[in-house]
């Protein structure tokens, strides 16, 4: 599944990107960084991840600070917490160590002291709900890839697949229906409603209805 291009009224913003060695850095340094990590339940690396999003990001007409974003969008998450946070605000600046920041869902180093996965999916949802254009944009290119991936692994695989997850698979429908559900004022500028057209195909391959009811 390609994500799909922004609608008309959007074709403007995506005029005069110019990207620089910034980005070829930032690409560079979440490489190493994401090395050693595959994604959950598979050997694909990474990275593949990462390039996916910052691609459907340049796609909707992100500029270079919200493509480095989307290249670092869990590495704080996953990578070192604070720490690394405050080297990405060192290398990249401000505007794109705050995307960063208000893409995790946690930036504490020691994964035993996260919250329960629902407590930190429903913050998530609630922060969505008044994030900016920048912020929106990497979250629904972060959510729609992990989607097509999803779609991807059950239909190859079957349904057995979902059990790589810390949450049962209603609570990954559930999700991501929340999250394009929290996005619907930027749906014009990030991929929302693709979101939902591949919540839908994945909810329909496992028999479970495509909503945000809690």
């Amino acid at each position: 599944m390609l994500a799909a291009m922004p609608r008309a009224q959007e074709l403007s913003f995506r005029r005069n990107i110019l990207l620089t060695d910034r980005l070829s850095s930032a690409f560079t340094y979440a490489e190493r960084l994401h090395r050693s990590q595959t994604r959950k339940g598979n050997d694909i690396p990474y990275v593949a991840h990462l390039m996916a999003v910052c691609a459907t990001v340049l796609e909707w007409g992100g500029d270079e600070d919200v493509a480095i974003a989307a290249l670092l969008h869990d590495a704080a998450e996953d990578q070192g917490g604070i720490k690394t946070l405050t080297a990405i605000r060192t290398r990249f600046g401000d505007r794109v160590a705050d995307i960063v920041e208000a893409c995790s869902d946690s930036i504490t180093a020691d994964k035993a002291v996260k919250a329960p996965w629902q407590a930190r999916k429903e913050a998530t949802v609630k922060k969505l709900r008044t994030v900016n254009r920048d912020v929106a944009l990497v979250t629904a290119a972060d959510k729609l890839h992990n989607l097509t991936a999803l779609v991807r692994d059950v239909r190859r695989d079957g349904a057995e697949t979902m059990k790589r997850f810390n949450a049962a698979p209603d609570k990954v429908v559930w999700y991501h229906a929340a999250v394009a559900e929290a996005l619907i004022a930027h749906r014009d500028s990030a991929p929302v409603d693709e979101i939902n057209e591949a919540n839908a195909e994945l909810a329909a391959m496992l028999g479970l209805p495509a909503q945000a009811d809690g």
